[in-house]
């Protein structure tokens, strides 16, 4: 499993924000050469964020890089900055079809080779923030095998689909749903939208809880006052890791180990599938603690 419960991006053309990098207590930092940088300012930002690759991750988050979208003409000029030791991963703005992924896939593997580092170390998150882009996201999140988050765009996705933004989201309903399930059917991990009303601690949270009912493993997050709550309500609940640690002790005294398919635990049935979810929280949990050991 990956835990991405926070993904803190950073505008890569403030060096003061850059320089606080590792002091976010974020499962990722992205350092953004797209939206929050101005075009006067990309060739500096892309500057600032090749020297930092490295320190920004000091802290112990994975460092990525937010890059242009194909369709401007910068992504090439992006990927040439940045593809170098530090850099866990880059996320591809605007993300369309399957062939822009396929396109970033063949850049990242030529970048590599080029510069000495092992093929398949960079990895993709796709931001899927369009019409065209939810539409097609199923062949998106499987297009490539570095694939390993996409992030739904509700900023983007409601001016595309000219509407506006709420903190209520049921303009968001179909397209936040719709990447959710096309995540899990590659096997990747579902990132929420940034909630613009970053001041509102209640409102952010129960966002996150429908959002986590919907399938979502993580958020990303525009303000650090964020990566409290969105690491703690994206991570098990202590009572099911109490419960998930007593259906696997069960299960494989009771169950497998007498050839029995299915066991009763707390008054309630326990079979195969409530077993392998167990095991998933448990493995959840075990990865966030070995994360905070390192810490």
């Amino acid at each position: 499993m990956t835990i991405m419960r926070s993904v803190m991006y950073i505008p890569g053309n403030n060096p003061k924000m850059v320089a606080k990098a590792p002091e976010f207590p974020a499962d990722i930092v992205t350092l953004d050469l797209e939206d929050s940088v101005p075009p006067a300012e990309k060739e500096a930002a892309r500057q600032i964020v090749r020297e930092n690759l490295i320190y920004a991750g000091t802290g112990g988050a994975e460092v990525y890089v937010r890059i242009n979208n194909w369709e401007t003409e910068l992504t090439n000029d992006d990927l040439e900055a940045i593809v170098y030791e530090g850099l866990s991963g880059v996320t591809l703005a605007k993300t369309g079809c399957a062939a822009d992924v396929q396109r970033l896939d063949w850049k990242l593997e030529e970048l590599e080779r080029r510069r000495g580092l092992k093929v398949g170390t960079v990895k993709i998150s796709m931001l899927l923030e369009t019409a065209k882009g939810i539409i097609n996201a199923a062949e998106c999140c499987l297009a490539s095998p570095r694939n390993v988050n996409a992030i739904f765009g509700a900023v983007d996705y409601c001016r595309d689909m000219r509407v506006k933004l709420t903190n209520a989201a049921v303009e968001q309903q179909y397209g936040r749903a719709h990447v959710a399930v096309a995540c899990r059917a590659a096997r990747i991990v579902a990132i929420d939208a940034p909630f613009v009303d970053f001041k509102n601690i209640e409102a952010f949270e129960n966002n996150v809880a429908e959002g986590r009912q919907m399938g979502y493993e993580g958020r990303m997050i525009i303000h650090p006052g964020q990566i409290e709550p969105s690491n703690r309500m994206y991570a098990p609940d202590p009572a099911d890791v109490e419960w998930a640690t007593g259906v696997v002790k069960v299960f494989e005294e009771e169950g497998i180990a007498k050839g029995k398919a299915s066991v009763s635990y707390n008054g309630k049935m326990v079979d195969t599938p409530v077993y392998l979810n167990a095991q998933d929280i448990i493995a959840a949990q075990a990865e966030i603690d070995a994360k905070m050991a390192k810490a």
